[in-house]
């Protein structure tokens, strides 16, 4: 529940115009929301609220022999996209034919729902979860069949696999997944993986070619406006200022690079990635080619 409080500005036969008055916002219940102005981000954020899958970048497979769910993790709601039961003949005595042959048709069917159910252009972690060595059994398994079948939407994004341990396959394992302190920090490097790729870039081109990378709004706005942006790292945490005007800056800068072609890293601030472009003013760019004068114009300024 959301509870709204505020002035109200149409008087009718409950509430007197210019009168506080609290409204609960409860589940399922409609209402109407006004907004003089909707910037790119904003709404890019509306659209992921209204389709939970575009936002999970969480992918779960909780698994045990016979039984798996594979599941998309947002930050409000774990959603099960595929529930997997088959059973599975046991090992006999120098029958074992039967055994294998009923996994292998299980590890298939787990195969074929990862495939149809997790987006790996969103998704920048995929779990599987199990008791014992199921979870090694089938990440063999997969990969193999991978290789075998040429599937290149799995073999692309191996590094992307994480193997832990769960009690059951049922889907309330992934919560005592989800709350080991070991797990959230793998899960953190791994799904910021791509921002700490680019910041480490950054540190780099600042390090050899120190005219292909300025930090600071102003640097990056001159730089902007010659449409030399190859890659823009900004926090997060600009865009939630209270300041409207400094958001609309910056919204403003992020829409102008991708119109000139250039790609937009959004950290986050409570990773340490975010937490290191925080001091570097919150905002970088690297460039597609040098740009002296921006260094000049700062001397200059400073003599001034």
């Amino acid at each position: 529940m959301l509870r709204v409080k505020g002035r109200n500005i149409a008087e009718n036969q409950h509430v007197k115009m210019g009168a506080y008055h609290t409204i609960d916002l409860e589940l399922n219940r409609k209402f109407s929301l006004g907004k003089t102005y909707w910037d790119s981000i904003t709404l890019e954020r509306v659209d992921m609220a209204c389709d939970p899958t575009q936002h999970a970048d969480i992918a779960a497979v909780i698994m045990q022999e016979g039984v798996a769910h594979v599941c998309l993790v947002t930050p409000a709601m774990t959603l099960v996209r595929a529930k997997i039961e088959t059973n599975i003949p046991r090992k006999r005595k120098g029958h074992c034919d039967q055994h294998t042959k009923g996994l292998n048709k299980f590890y298939d069917q787990i195969v074929q729902a990862v495939l149809r159910h997790v987006n790996f252009d969103v998704v920048k972690c995929v779990l599987i979860a199990s008791p014992g060595f199921v979870k090694d059994q089938f990440y063999e398994y997969m990969f193999q069949t991978a290789l075998k079948m040429d599937y290149k939407q799995l073999l692309d994004n191996k590094p992307k696999f994480v193997l832990v341990h769960s009690s059951s396959g049922f889907k309330h394992s992934l919560k005592e997944v989800l709350s080991d302190p070991t797990i959230t920090a793998k899960l953190a490097d791994t799904k910021a993986a791509g921002e700490v790729k680019s910041l480490d870039l950054f540190y780099t081109v600042l390090q050899n070619d120190p005219a292909r990378a300025f930090y600071g709004l102003k640097h990056v706005q001159h730089a902007n406006a010659a449409q030399a942006i190859e890659t823009l790292l900004v926090s997060d945490e600009l865009f939630r200022s209270q300041k409207v005007s400094e958001r609309k800056e910056f919204v403003a800068l992020v829409e102008s690079v991708k119109e000139n072609g250039g790609e937009v890293k959004i950290f986050s601030s409570l990773h340490v990635s975010g937490e290191q472009l925080g001091q570097l003013t919150g905002v970088a760019a690297i460039l597609r080619f040098p740009m002296p004068e921006i260094s000049d114009d700062e001397v200059s300024s400073d003599e001034d």
